[in-house]
């Protein structure tokens, strides 16, 4: 009775490795060679899953879920062909992504069991680290507080000389001590996000950005640079796209199955939006201006591409942010390549009253375009901030118009990347890419066949030198490691863990650690039996003498995993998970799984000599 489980222990052990066989199970099934279908605003239904079947040829197998449609192939020069066909037959407004989908029998799916996600790395595509530009989101957040202090000032009747932003913040200027007392009561209350301290000997009242207002803007701009850019990878039609945050002020942008790097920067790395602005004067005013340097109080100079000068309103009707739809198209009476715009309500309502008002005059249409260059000089790396503003839109308004309308006046391809900036909405803040790998598919499978003949060539030699070395018990410790093998890829299964090389170096390293508790118990068991102790008592000691020394080890192991997972980014993180998944289910196997099984054989039996 000395070495006897209690039967509950005995159904959990049998419980446990079933759901892990079941769960692992679909990582033996492999991809099909897909194309994912969707559309740009709606679902799609069963009838657009005819029509997509009926436009493709050699098809697998075709499935609607989640207003999607996914067609499987049976190779890839299927996928491909069946690919260029649907973005010929159903047009602009739907999005066509290659993909490689699990090939899971239904009766597994049905029990949410689905296999792990390959990662970049071996499955090739696009991986981008982009930093966000936070000075230039501070200094976009102090000119829109720039221009509410001046419709504050407007509002209130608070007469003030000028108002002015500098690195030191913001300036506002006055003519009489009264105006600025006054000034310097109503504005703290209204612009609790700035500090202000007033000068009387100059008449001007400082302001400066608060910590927190300053803290919180750039956690919005992060967080809405993830937005923008997750939309814009929808639009790109990337299947299972990565986009996560790393520290403070970096975006981690993989893109699976993407070869075109060039391609993918323009659009992730892009800045555009655009500006509405009245036009103001007459051309010759514009050339005057332009010759002579001197604008209008209310008014800015901008050039056309073909640098022709144009002077516009400050004040701004509508921007970027208020477009809610763009789509590439072509002007009906030039037959140019043109952009649909549709704003939202706020939008509508303020370009509804503007045009109304202004029948017959000029409004333009300004692309604003932010970048970053970094430039190393010697031993030194500086970044370049630049900004374009170009009017690449002047027209005359004809009529009232609201939220629909067309720009004209770009090239094909303009039109079309305009179109999908606009969509997917504007960056709050430029972003710069300072790290791109292209990771291609034929080096993703190379790396997919040697890190998992790794694995295998790895967990061979640990199951041979077990069996020779402690002959019976080394295959009681071999049973174990493949269920602890098992389990691993089951857990990785169930969390949907994304699997890279690191990842599978951990589940390497974890093959070779998982014996080491059984190396502990076993030459335990060793010493108790030269010093003469019974099979039984040996076994029992041996188990529980080497119990502490298994958990001191793996704890250790553990914390160190855990501390990875905490600071390392990326690929680290991947080794970190598989390291610590890999410890806790080898202590469960080796513990409890190799006791269970000894027991078994063992157990309650009258044994003078053990096989070790």
């Amino acid at each position: 009775m000395l070495n006897q489980y209690p039967l509950w222990k005995y159904i959990l052990l049998v419980v446990v490795l079933f759901f892990a066989s079941l769960y692992a199970l679909p990582n033996l099934y492999g991809e099909d060679p897909a194309v994912q279908v969707s559309h740009r605003t709606k679902f799609l239904t069963a009838d657009d899953q005819l029509i997509i079947e009926q436009s493709v040829k050699n098809l697998k197998s075709a499935e609607l879920e989640q207003g999607r449609v996914l067609v499987r192939f049976n190779d890839t020069e299927a996928q491909l062909i069946a690919a260029d066909a649907l973005k010929e037959s159903l047009g602009k407004q739907y999005l066509i992504a290659l993909n490689l989908a699990p090939a899971t029998p239904d009766w597994l799916r049905a029990l949410n069991a689905a296999p792990m996600y390959l990662g970049l790395d071996l499955r090739g595509g696009v991986h981008f680290l982009m930093e966000v530009d936070m000075v230039a989101a501070i200094k976009r957040m102090e000119e829109s507080l720039l221009s509410d202090i001046r419709t504050t000032l407007r509002d209130e009747k608070i007469r003030y000389r000028g108002v002015r932003r500098d690195d030191n913040g913001l300036h506002i200027s006055f003519r009489e001590l009264s105006h600025l007392q006054e000034a310097a009561e109503k504005l703290p209350r209204i612009f609790s996000e700035l500090v202000f301290r007033e000068t009387e000997e100059t008449l001007t009242i400082d302001a400066k950005l608060t910590e927190v207002a300053i803290r919180n803007e750039k956690k919005s701009a992060l967080q809405q640079n993830i937005i923008t850019l997750r939309n814009r990878v929808n639009e790109l039609g990337v299947a299972e796209p990565v986009i996560q945050q790393q520290g403070d002020s970096r975006i981690v942008v993989q893109l699976p199955g993407i070869q075109d790097t060039a391609g993918a920067k323009k659009i992730l790395g892009a800045t555009a939006t655009l500006e509405f602005r009245l036009a103001e004067g007459t051309r010759a005013d514009w050339e005057s201006a332009d010759k002579t340097g001197r604008t209008p109080l209310n008014s800015i100079l901008y050039h056309e591409r073909d640098g022709s000068p144009v002077l516009l309103n400050r004040r701004v009707i509508v921007t970027g942010d208020q477009i809610v739809d763009a789509a590439s198209t072509f002007d009906s009476q030039k037959g140019t390549p043109a952009v649909s715009i549709r704003l939202n309500g706020k939008g509508a309502d303020k370009m509804g009253d503007i045009t109304r008002d202004n029948i017959g005059n000029p409004m333009g249409v300004v692309f604003i375009e932010n970048k970053i260059e970094t430039k190393k000089v010697g031993d030194t790396i500086t970044k370049h901030r630049s900004t374009t503003k170009e009017v690449i839109n002047v027209a005359t308004i004809q009529g009232q118009f609201s939220s629909r309308f067309q720009i004209t006046g770009l090239e094909s391809q303009e039109a079309r990347d305009l179109a999908l900036l606009l969509r997917a909405g504007s960056l709050r803040a430029p972003v710069e890419i300072i790290e791109e790998r292209t990771v291609g598919p034929s080096l993703g499978k190379d790396n997919i066949q040697k890190g998992f003949m790794s694995v295998i060539i790895g967990f061979c030699l640990v199951l041979v030198f077990m069996m020779v070395y402690y002959k019976g018990f080394g295959i009681i410790a071999n049973v174990a490691l493949t269920a602890n093998l098992i389990i691993i890829i089951a857990v990785l299964s169930l969390l949907q863990a994304t699997l890279t090389l690191p990842g599978i170096a951990g589940i390497v390293l974890t093959v070779g650690m998982a014996v080491d508790a059984n190396v502990l118990i076993f030459e335990r068991i060793r010493e108790e039996l030269k010093n003469g102790n019974s099979p039984q008592a040996s076994i029992h000691s041996g188990y529980e003498k080497a119990f502490s020394t298994i958990t001191d080890a793996n704890v250790t192991t553990l914390i160190a995993a855990i501390v990875l997972f905490s600071l390392g980014t990326g690929p680290i993180k991947g080794f970190a998970i598989t390291l610590s998944i890999g410890i806790l289910t080898s202590m469960f196997t080796a513990i409890v799984g190799t006791r269970a099984i000894v027991n078994l054989l063992y157990g309650n039996r009258d044994i003078k000599k053990l096989s070790i």
